[in-house]
């Protein structure tokens, strides 16, 4: 049976039938303005490269250990010294080639990590761990002491496996060595205690 009204008028089935076409064309047509539009709001590549702000959790950092997380593509070391590292810092300036930052400050290191530690707080450094002559990543040598391919007077630090250059505690680099400056200290800051902000100092 039909489900057409008795005396409801005639269907143009032509009519019908491009009514229907056009609508799905349009449809289509909608569709394809819609995708392009869209995708305008995804991240750009140059925005992913950029990197966002990382945050992490330094609570169980104990003193002599080293966390190493990824900012940019990049390795970010975060080491808690010791006080007595920390109050042996300025007795090495005369063996460093920048001991008190100055060297393209605004690159290297921030204003409020201008001092001997290099640092916010006193024991705990930020720096991203890549040599700053040919982009090796410097190995630890934490230990004070002698040790293979450093000086019998060694206080700590780190060793580029690559060609030599060697930086102190608080990531400067020594005198006459191919790094022409010392590790950088990225944007960071601490939104608590233990949580430490890297790649924003906005409130640092």
């Amino acid at each position: 049976m039909s489900d057409i009204p008795v005396g409801a008028p005639k269907i143009d089935k032509s009519k019908r039938t491009w009514l229907i076409a056009s609508g799905c064309a349009g449809a289509v047509g909608g569709a394809a303005t819609v995708v392009p539009f869209v995708s305008t709001f995804q991240p750009s590549e140059k925005a992913k490269a950029a990197g966002a702000p990382v945050e992490v959790d330094i609570a169980g950092l104990q003193e002599g250990q080293k966390l190493t997380v990824e900012w940019r593509g990049k390795p970010v070391w975060i080491l808690k010294r010791s006080a007595a590292q920390v109050a042996e810092l300025p007795k090495l300036d005369g063996q460093l080639a920048d001991p008190e930052s100055k060297r393209n400050p605004a690159e290297f290191t921030p204003e409020y990590a201008r001092n001997p530690g290099r640092s916010i707080k006193p024991e705990v450094l930020v720096v991203v761990g890549i040599c700053t002559h040919l982009g090796c990543s410097p190995i630890d040598r934490l230990q004070a002491g002698p040790q293979p391919s450093l000086p019998d007077n060694w206080e700590g630090g780190f060793l580029c496996p690559c060609h030599g250059s060697t930086f102190d505690l608080a990531g400067r680099v020594f005198k006459n060595k191919p790094a022409p400056d010392n590790l950088p200290v990225p944007p960071h800051m601490y939104m608590s205690d233990t949580r430490l902000l890297i790649g924003d100092d906005k409130k640092a």
